[in-house]
């Protein structure tokens, strides 16, 4: 029998929309996740929205395909990496 493909995984790291930073949802401070996926949402071309859109959906599919097997402590990390994003890209919750 074949291995189960992670499709999850890999639009993670061949999103169509944009180039992810290595690594960068396994880092430990939301602000530091928030501003590497301004980053790639603001430098790349591909994307088919708002770079705010784009870097928020990035975030929101991770949470919902990963989720349930991150650690508590991470998926907290991530849910206000969601805070963190809306504040860097000037957007009130």
């Amino acid at each position: 029998m074949a291995p189960k493909k992670k499709w999850s995984k890999n639009v993670t790291e061949h999103s169509n929309a944009m180039d992810l930073d290595k690594d960068v949802f396994t880092l430990h401070d939301p602000m530091e996740i928030a501003k590497s996926l301004k980053r790639s949402s603001n430098k790349s071309h591909r994307r088919k929205t708002t770079p705010f859109r784009a870097a928020m959906s990035m975030l929101n599919f991770y949470i919902n395909r990963a989720g349930k097997n991150l650690p508590e402590k991470q998926l907290e990390v991530l849910e206000e990496a969601k805070d963190k994003l809306r504040e860097v890209f000037g957007h009130k919750k």
